[in-house]
């Protein structure tokens, strides 16, 4: 039994990218909408066919939907720009060092 103010949600730890199954749901669920808006705008382009220019508007705004339903649908997030943690000497601790001099 869990007190009132404990959370038992899990807690995310790590950085890691949404896995591939993920991302490709989003973006099949992002192509469904966008192509489900391309079927009402020909409908109301029909219902305003007696308004030219509101028609002619609506289907203008149907034709590119396809092709951006596409590029995003293709779309996956970029990969994180990782950098390689690799050891740097220092040389400014060996100059920076008096050198002694011995004199024969």
């Amino acid at each position: 039994m869990s007190s009132p103010d404990r959370n038992d949600t899990p807690v995310l730890i790590t950085e890691a990218a949404p896995s591939y199954e993920e991302q490709h749901a989003a973006r099949r669920r992002k192509y469904a909408i966008m192509m489900s808006l391309r079927f009402p705008c020909l409908i109301l382009a029909a219902f305003f066919a007696h308004t030219w220019w509101l028609a002619l508007g609506f289907i203008l705004l149907s034709v590119p939907l396809p092709w951006m339903a596409v590029l995003i649908a293709n779309d996956r997030p970029p990969r994180k720009a990782e950098r390689a943690n690799r050891y740097e000497r220092e040389h400014r601790a060996i100059e920076e060092r008096n050198p002694t001099i011995i004199e024969g």
